[in-house]
């Protein structure tokens, strides 16, 4: 193997995160070893470098020329990572440096120096454990920060999920427990998408029986609520970074569902006023508006019914 499959192996082996396993954050790590690719890694040692140094190494020795301006995404998405893992130290020589300034140097810890010189020996494991045990794994850290800030969903059943933390997550579970208790009690959650997860749920054999094709989850509505009471279906839109029910959205989605004999009710919920007015233009009639600034109300787009499924129309 060359030196970046080690690297490589290396940093899966300390518990990086995936988004660390990439050519930059391998070949940081190298120049912070000191090492070339014909070196042996029970010499690796601890220069003190500058970004730029670290930048100016991999180009001298690995062929690898990034642009200048890359040196703040390897300050902020690989050394950054990297001192928190406690890979690395700042400015060892000098603590009280500026952290912008441009003499800021890092170094390996003698820790993460010592894994390195045992690898490719049998002790390399018993090192990385050692190192974990007194550090811990970054990964580990990092999904326990997501799980504390996950936004919990309470399903009209009763049953908690939970999506990534977001916005627009956010909006979601509005929907659920806010919309859906004011304007389709009783409904069933057919389907709730996740911006990290995709499909969180899907109930697939609702969606069989009621005749809905299978469609990727880019395709599907954030939101489908189902009330078997008036046989309608919610197509929900959170809006906040995608656009809301519009003419083409709506022509897709009615085509996609052409088959599905429930009545269809199209949502498009936002998280306040302002928002909805950003996209108020783009919105198709005979459609819903639901803000989460004020969830006992609905903004109704014309028609000839306040709420309630209109008849399958053809779109231009």
């Amino acid at each position: 193997m060359g030196k970046r499959d080690d690297a490589l192996e290396i940093i899966k082996s300390l518990g990086l995160p995936r988004k660390q396993h990439n050519e930059r954050s391998l070949l940081t790590l190298l120049s912070l070893a000191g090492l070339k690719e014909d070196d042996s890694w029970d010499s690796a040692s601890r220069p003190l470098l500058r970004i730029w140094d670290i930048m100016a190494w991999m180009r001298e020795h690995y062929s690898k020329n990034y642009a200048a301006n890359s040196r703040e995404t390897i300050r902020r998405h690989t050394i950054h990572q990297f001192e928190q893992a406690r890979l690395i130290d700042r400015n060892p020589d000098d603590p009280t440096r500026p952290t912008n300034s441009g003499d800021t140097v890092y170094q390996l810890t003698p820790e993460a120096a010592e894994v390195l010189r045992h690898f490719e020996k049998n002790t390399f494991s018993l090192k990385c454990e050692a190192f974990i045990q007194q550090h811990g794994t970054l990964s580990k850290a990092y999904e326990r920060a997501r799980n504390m800030v996950k936004v919990p969903v309470t399903l009209p059943t009763g049953a908690k999920v939970e999506l990534s933390p977001g916005i627009h997550n956010e909006l979601q579970r509005l929907i659920v427990e806010e919309f859906a208790s004011r304007f389709a009690p009783g409904a069933t959650v057919v389907y709730l998408g996740d911006t990290a997860e995709k499909r969180l749920v899907i109930e697939s054999e609702l969606l069989t029986r009621l005749n809905i094709p299978e469609m990727n989850h880019d395709k599907l509505p954030d939101v489908v609520l189902y009330d078997q009471f008036r046989n309608w279906l919610f197509l929900g839109e959170a809006v906040t970074t995608h656009g809301p029910v519009s003419p083409k959205r709506h022509s897709e989605l009615e085509t996609a569902m052409k088959g599905c004999a429930a009545g269809r009710v199209y949502v498009t919920a936002f998280m306040d006023f302002a928002s909805f007015k950003k996209h108020a233009s783009d919105i198709v009639w005979e459609s819903e508006v639901w803000i989460g600034e004020f969830p006992d109300h609905m903004i109704h787009f014309n028609g000839h019914k306040f709420l309630g499924p209109y008849p399958q129309r053809n779109e231009p």
